[in-house]
């Protein structure tokens, strides 16, 4: 069984490698090349088609460091086109579409175990390890996809769209580890990462906020609109669509009893609806491109289901769709249901489903 780790420059990745090699693994290590590295990183170029080979080389230079620290060969793997294309253009559409991108999670699904994970069998691995801190439980041909053991820096979230057939070629060394530890075997076996930095989430953003960036692509023109309450009253103006989120409060400035919060975008006519904060509250959620990691139910299952990230499990019913559709029901209305993001469902400590958010809410039936 040889493994290829896929080696980001950070700490988590290079203890990962460093705990297979302890367990007799045999191992390789894979750096995909993204046209968006950070100089801080230690590359100097963007990697742009006419760059290549000066940021292949500094890919190259940099990644080797790591690599010769725990005694692995290196691979670079040009992922840039793909990456700009699959990843970079969905999070450019989806802002367009007056949605809000999880590009994390995509990511995991089409590089990482996808353009990556192809890769690596091509140079004989069967297996793609990271530094994520999530579990994986093999029995027979089944596989599970579990919490991490650190509750604080779980990543499953990120994971929930990976399919079961990635997920079978995929290995989490940090699963059962909290951050603390990995930090001492980084000590004790004189591991140094091209960075210090914990990783951001999103990893092609240097030095702008996220409507900087979608600025100075220049492919979109987002212009200044009506702010309008649910009713359509005309509250202000908004500085472009691209700068809120579902649930923001900074920047509306209309003045009211109450602060206002962003409840709906309206792409089509250009509008930013807000509202006040219990408007923000949901009870449904209807989701897409459903990928369950358990054989599909045909009746209703229980679970917690996390809306971002950082959102707290909220109790929820799954209401499986045809297709792959679902419909979310909180015990409880949630706030800022958001659609573009990751809803992921979860049983105990197993990711039960994982889908796009597509509408905030479902009409009462």
């Amino acid at each position: 069984m040889t493994a290829a780790v896929a080696l980001s420059g950070g700490i988590d990745s290079l203890v990962a490698a460093r705990l297979l090699k302890e367990q007799n693994v045999p191992v390789i290590g894979i750096h995909f090349v993204t046209g968006y590295e950070s100089v801080k990183h230690g590359y100097k170029n963007s990697a742009q088609p006419e760059n290549k080979p000066a940021a292949i080389k500094d890919a190259d230079h940099a990644l080797k460091r790591l690599a010769r620290q725990i005694d692995i060969p290196l691979h670079i793997i040009d992922c840039r086109q793909a990456f700009e294309k699959q990843i970079v253009e969905y999070f450019i559409q989806t802002y367009r579409s007056g949605r809000t991108p999880n590009p994390c999670v995509l990511c995991n699904r089409v590089i990482k175990f996808g353009i990556a994970l192809e890769a690596a069998e091509k140079l004989g691995a069967d297996f793609v390890a990271t530094g994520h801190y999530a579990r994986v439980e093999k029995t027979g041909r089944k596989t599970r996809l579990l919490k991490g053991a650190d509750k604080k820096k779980d990543q499953s979230y990120f994971l929930a769209m990976l399919a079961p057939e990635q997920l079978s070629k995929a290995i989490f060394p940090l699963g059962s580890l909290d951050k603390d530890r990995v930090r001492q075997i980084a000590l004790k076996n004189d591991l140094e990462p091209v960075s210090n930095q914990e990783s951001q989430d999103i990893c092609f953003i240097h030095c702008q906020n996220y409507a900087d960036f979608l600025e100075t692509r220049g492919k979109t023109r987002f212009e200044p609109g009506p702010i309008v309450d649910a009713d359509g009253n005309i509250l202000g103006r908004h500085k472009g669509l691209h700068r809120y989120t579902i649930g923001q409060r900074r920047g509306i400035n209309c003045p009211g009893p109450a602060p206002y919060y962003v409840i709906s975008i309206d792409p089509e006519n250009n509008r930013l609806v807000v509202g006040f904060k219990n408007t923000l509250y949901k009870k449904y959620c209807y989701i897409n491109e459903v990928n369950w990691l358990i054989p599909k139910p045909d009746k209703p299952v229980e679970v917690k289901a996390r809306i971002r990230y950082r959102h707290n499990e909220a109790d929820a019913v799954i209401y499986p769709g045809t297709g792959r559709s679902a419909v979310i029901r909180f015990a409880e209305p949630q706030a800022a249901v958001t659609p573009g993001q990751a809803a992921v469902c979860y049983q105990d400590d197993t990711v039960v489903a994982g889908g796009w958010i597509v509408n905030e809410s479902m009409p009462e039936s």
